[in-house]
Parts: structure tokens; C-alpha cells; sequence
């Protein structure tokens, strides 16, 4: 066999012949370190992350019809839970990869005060926040104001986002002067990228735990296996922690 020939067949024998694709549903609070995380995993191992970033509530039932995720990233604990029980998982594959916090924000400087007073005072036309049917950090938001006795006085002001993302972007295009958003989505390494901000405390709302669970479809698949390895490491934690999640 001629040398040409040779270093063809050894090329197609090395590194890339073991890379394969991980199809990861990830939840909209957790794009930011997401984004980290993937191009890390990918840099370390040669796989490829394929992330699609949406709500909870919708994934599954995009994961009922058969979508082709192999992981699916949650905002919440009920949904990993819900499909062990329907048998769409891995079993004992599902573990807490982030507790989330929630933030009421503004991208302007001098709106959101330290203590959140300006929920009280009103004196603002709209405010978003994400469906609490389909977002566990809507439903948290909910919560909060049930508890500031709120809830009734700001609804009808309510711009809602299918998700924790839109309900971020009626934020900062300025479609809402404020809104209860992911804390991952406006701090980094625990300070805030801009505007104001009140971290609402965590008393107010049921804890955001959220769950990672190997989905059927990414059973026996090394490259999954990797990506959860990993999103487990000292390195990853470091990450999400930066973001201003709790572990």
C-alpha cells in the first residue's frame, strides 16, 4: 500500500473516529454557564455538544413526542421526576446539578432598590415575569409576591414569557422596566453585569432545584456518559457556582 494510502487509514483510525454528538434540552436560566460548559466538555473530549434551550415544561412534552434528546437539564425537580416515573429515563441517572436563585431586575441603574421596595410602590406600567405554569422560576416569582401580599395589585401589569429567557429579554429591550429573572442570567462571578438589582431572598420561594436525568434515548452512549461525568467535576461546579448558583 502506498505511504499516501498508509496515513489515510491511520487518520481515520485516530481521535475523531471516537467523537460523537450529546443532545442536551437545557433550561433557559442555565444558558450562560451552559454555553461554558459545552465548549469545555467539547475542547476536552472532542464530542459535540448539541444544546437547545427552552422551558421545562415544554421540553417534556417535546420529549412525550419522542424528541431525540439524550439529557435533559431541568429547572426544576418535578419533570426529571415525572419521566423516571413514566420510564423515559436512565434509571438512577437523575441528580440536583444546580439550586437557581431568583432576582428582581432592571437594566437600568437606580429602578430595582436593595430591598425590593419598588414592588410596593407600583410606580412602574409593566413588569415580566415568566408562565409559572411552564417556568419553576415564574412560579417562584408568584410565590414572592403571594408573600409581599402583591400578587392581586401587580397581575394586571404582568408581561409573561413562555420562559425564564423571554421573560429576561422583555427586560433588556426594555419592553418591561423590571422583572423577576434567573440569577445566572445577569450576574457573573457573583456581581452584577448591569442595572439594579434585588436578590429576592430564598425564604420567599420554594427551592429551585434543579435536576440533570440521562433521558432513554442516551442510554449506553459513551459520549453522554462523558458529559455527565463531567458536568459532576470540580470544574464544572466551579463554573456553575460562578453564576451564582448554589450546589
Amino acid at each position: 500500500m502506498h505511504r499516501p494510502a498508509l496515513l489515510l487509514l491511520a487518520a481515520a483510525f485516530c481521535a475523531p473516529s471516537f467523537a460523537a454528538e450529546v443532545q442536551v434540552a437545557v433550561a433557559s436560566n442555565f444558558t450562560a454557564p451552559m454555553k461554558v460548559l459545552a465548549a469545555r466538555f467539547e475542547k476536552d473530549t472532542g464530542h459535540k455538544v448539541l444544546a437547545s434551550y427552552g422551558a421545562t415544561g415544554k421540553f417534556y412534552a417535546q420529549i412525550q413526542n419522542g424528541a431525540p434528546f439524550d439529557i435533559l437539564l431541568a429547572a426544576d425537580d418535578d419533570t426529571p421526576a415525572k419521566l423516571d416515573q413514566e420510564n423515559a429515563t436512565v434509571p438512577r441517572s437523575r441528580f440536583t446539578y444546580a439550586i437557581g436563585k431568583l432576582v428582581l431586575w432592571s437594566a437600568r441603574e437606580g429602578v430595582v432598590d436593595a430591598k425590593g421596595e419598588v414592588l410596593k410602590a407600583g410606580t412602574f406600567d409593566h413588569i415580566a415575569i415568566a408562565n409559572s405554569k411552564l417556568a419553576p422560576y415564574g412560579l417562584a416569582a408568584q410565590e414572592t409576591l403571594q408573600k409581599l401580599n402583591l400578587l392581586a395589585a401587580l397581575q394586571p401589569k404582568f408581561v409573561t414569557g413562555d420562559n425564564i429567557g423571554q421573560a429576561y429579554q422583555f427586560v433588556a429591550s426594555a419592553a418591561a422596566p423590571l422583572g423577576f429573572v434567573a440569577m445566572s442570567q445577569v450576574y457573573e462571578d457573583n456581581k452584577l453585569k448591569s442595572g439594579s438589582s434585588w436578590v429576592v431572598p430564598s425564604t420567599m420561594y420554594s427551592p429551585i432545584r434543579q435536576d440533570a436525568v440521562v433521558l432513554a434515548k442516551g442510554a449506553s452512549k459513551p459520549a453522554v456518559t462523558a458529559f455527565i461525568g463531567f458536568l459532576k467535576s470540580d470544574q464544572a461546579k466551579a463554573v456553575i457556582r460562578s453564576y451564582g448558583y448554589d450546589l
